[in-house]
């Protein structure tokens, strides 16, 4: 029997967007700070995980970081996992103890060596464009993949019959509107993709 999958609502902004992922029993809760319309501070993003479980992950989403900028969020907002594009890491000092989500796009050049997990992602973050579920099912069978670009309550059971991932991540899939979670949605979402590996189980 497959593990069950991974799931993660990105781009929090609102304690009712984080309690409705709560409520969902989602596996992590991501919160940007690179620039967008869901950036957070890092005190806000503490604040909004202030009634999140221990056993929801709580993810930093960052874009071209600098080291003081990385520093900030680690020391404020006490991460469970970093998320950044790949190309990012050589050039930053990050603790070995964080766990570390390098995000890889399609459309550009894979790593010489895929990490033991990464996250698959259209060329531009938050945009909902769909990702290449064809390279994204290529790399599942290589290494952890989170797919994530593009995913919704009604496309996410295909993407998982396609790629069969490690998890699934979205943002303006369940939203209202640009950096607005709809619990509604979100509650579709869970239970369409928690649906969607029990098919595949069968």
């Amino acid at each position: 029997m497959s593990k069950e999958l991974w799931i993660k609502i990105c781009g929090l902004t609102t304690p009712e967007s984080v309690a409705a992922a709560v409520r969902a029993r989602v596996d992590a809760v991501g919160f940007v700070f690179a620039p967008s319309k869901r950036q957070v501070t890092p005190q806000r993003a503490t604040q909004l995980c202030a009634g999140v479980p221990a056993s929801i992950a709580r993810v930093a989403v960052m874009q071209h970081p600098t080291q003081a900028q990385l520093d900030e969020v680690l020391a404020v907002f006490r991460p469970d996992i970093l998320q950044t594009d790949n190309e990012d890491l050589a050039m930053l000092d990050i603790d070995s103890s964080l766990h570390i989500h390098p995000v890889v796009r399609a459309g550009r050049a894979l790593p010489l060596s895929l990490p033991r997990r990464i996250l698959f992602e259209g060329p531009v973050s938050g945009a909902g464009t769909t990702a290449d579920w064809t390279q994204a099912a290529d790399l599942a069978r290589r290494t952890e993949l989170i797919l994530a670009g593009g995913l919704n309550a009604e496309n996410v059971s295909e993407a998982v019959r396609i790629v069969n991932p490690f998890g699934v991540d979205v943002s303006s899939g369940v939203e209202s509107s640009p950096g607005i979670k709809d619990p509604a949605l979100v509650m579709r979402f869970v239970s369409a993709a928690r649906e969607s590996q029990d098919v595949l189980v069968v």
